[in-house]
Formats: C-alpha cells, structure tokens, sequence
C-alpha cells in the first residue's frame, strides 16, 4: 500500500470534563469513520486505503474541546480537505473528525499539531 493515511480527531474533553465511557467516546469515532468512508466510497484513494484491509493506517487525535474541533472542520473545508464532523443527536454536540484517506503529504500539515490520543 501506498502511504495513504486516515486522521481521525476527537474531542479529548469528552471523557476528562463531560466524563463519557471510553466506549461512548470509541463510538462517536467509529460513526465518523464510517460516514466518511460512504460518502468518499468512489474517491480514488479511499479505493486504493480498502483495497488492503489487513493493512489500512489510522491515526487517532485528540482535540482538547468542541472549538478546536470546530476550527479544525472549517480550516478543512477551506481547504477542500473532504471530512465528516460528526455531531451527536439529539444533543448536537460535535465530538469527532474524520478525514478520508489521503497521501499522508496532502493532509498531515492540518493535523500535526494535534497529539496522539491517550486516556
């Protein structure tokens, strides 16, 4: 596989502040990924990233708070970088980020001052 990466990016506060269950927060991850995956379903690279499944690469993130999560969306769309905020209903919380899979190249410079996710 080619160096084709997935960002995922979610709001750390969601288990330090508004204590959510670790699975709550692992969810809220999962429903991102997977809107981002069927709405890029016949993106090129997003073809080439599932073509090996054995071998796909994620990178988990961690916002500190919905306005980092939120300036990180719009700093996206102005750059045409196709992602999926998701936002939880019925509470209309925004909690996560998916980007599609891209080069690493085209998007890293968007994420790289976000850490890696941790308890």
């Amino acid at each position: 596989m080619s160096n084709i990466v997935q960002y995922i990016v979610v709001r750390s506060d969601l288990r330090s502040a508004l204590n959510w269950p670790m699975g709550a927060v692992i969810a809220q991850c999962c429903h991102a990924t997977a809107a981002v995956m069927h709405l890029n379903s016949e993106d090129t690279d997003t073809k080439e990233y599932l073509k090996d499944l054995d071998n796909m690469h994620k990178v988990v993130l961690e916002a500190k708070d919905e306005a980092a999560l939120v300036k990180l969306s719009e700093k996206l769309k102005d750059h045409e970088i196709k992602h999926k905020l998701w936002i939880e209903q019925p509470e209309n919380i925004p909690t996560c980020i998916a980007i599609k899979p891209y080069l690493k190249d085209a998007v890293h410079k968007y994420v790289k001052h976000f850490k890696l996710l941790k308890e």
